[in-house]
């Protein structure tokens, strides 16, 4: 792939868009027909610019009569998802499905037993009238603290309450929360299977590293074709293939909670851009003082988001890790089959 990066003045770019869209397709047609043996690909679509990117993707390496964007709403997704999941599918002249989720994530208990994770803390909190979302609040001068979560709630009168979260109520809220993702994988692998399709995953490279996904959520999928890209090159790729503007403008958020809500609030405390270049030095053996000197930060500040690196890579990495198989050589006997 040719993902060679620069370090300078701020910016981190592709060698060459069209050179690397090109080289992602082609692999991404030889991984579906050749090694995969299926015939096109499944892509759940949400107007945000990771999955728009991979769509675009696989329209190049398939042609849209091979890709299927299936639309998944559920009750807490904004409006806007849908709006522009068309806008893209129209764009790319894709077909699309619709499948509603709340029922499901209702079955499950998701909204019931996030909603009482959430009173545990805030005991005002109504679901029916108030909206929430989880945050950190800690910024680059305590970075390398582990992050501390507080879930805000926004009464429907206009008063707002924050407080830290206790461990039991903050990994309640993210238990069933994931009831989302998981619902997706389980919906885009029906429509794979009965079309003999692949499930093309969207997560990029932030998102695989620091594990900023699922397991068995949106992180299960049979290949994912940007998940060596830094977020800089996904805009870049994203203005190349021609996706829609208001996609590219579109702030990334999760879309998981009932307020909005950045991916910098939640989880990555940086900015995208500062981030990519951070990052890309870290592990590029630039030093804190240089990686300094070109963003306006102290040498010590941006060791501070070594750390925070270095522990994301290392708590997340059972999320990477795939089953663990017994083979009869680690047994006693010492025999191999």
């Amino acid at each position: 792939m040719t993902t060679k990066l620069t370090f300078s003045k701020g910016i981190i770019k592709l060698n060459n868009a069209e050179q690397s869209a090109s080289e992602i397709a082609e692999k991404l047609r030889n991984d579906i027909f050749y090694v995969l043996k299926r015939r096109g690909a499944i892509i759940g679509i949400s107007g945000g610019i990771d999955s728009s990117v991979t769509l675009a993707l696989a329209v190049k390496a398939l042609g849209p009569d091979k890709v299927i964007g299936i639309m998944m709403p559920e009750n807490d997704s904004s409006p806007d998802s849908k709006i522009l999941a068309l806008e893209l599918a129209g764009k790319f002249n894709i077909k699309t499905i619709e499948e509603n989720l709340t029922s499901a994530l209702s079955g499950f208990g998701c909204y019931t037993r996030r909603d009482e994770a959430v009173k545990s803390v805030i005991s005002d909190f109504n679901p029916l009238k108030d909206k929430f979302k989880i945050e950190i609040k800690q910024n680059v001068s305590n970075m390398k603290l582990p992050p501390i979560f507080y879930v805000t709630v926004y009464f429907a009168n206009g008063a707002i309450e924050s407080k830290m979260l206790p461990t039991k109520a903050y990994l309640q809220i993210v238990a069933a929360s994931n009831f989302k993702q998981r619902s997706r994988m389980s919906m885009l692998y029906y429509h794979a299977e009965a079309n003999h399709y692949a499930v093309i995953g969207t997560p990029n490279k932030h998102e695989v590293q620091q594990g900023f996904f699922v397991k068995y959520g949106d992180g299960g999928a049979d290949v994912m074709p940007i998940g060596h890209l830094y977020k800089t090159q996904v805009y870049e790729l994203a203005r190349h293939l021609g996706v829609p503007e208001e996609i590219i403008k579109r702030t990334p958020t999760t879309d998981t909670y009932t307020a909005e809500q950045t991916q910098e609030d939640f989880f990555y405390q940086l900015p995208f851009e500062t981030m990519d270049l951070i990052w890309h030095g870290w592990e590029n053996g630039y030093t804190a003082e240089q990686i300094g000197n070109v963003l306006g930060y102290t040498a010590d500040e941006v060791l501070n988001i070594f750390t925070s690196f270095e522990r994301k890579v290392r708590t997340t990495e059972y999320l990477r890790l795939s089953p663990i198989h017994f083979h009869q050589t680690d047994m006693s006997t010492g025999l191999s089959y």
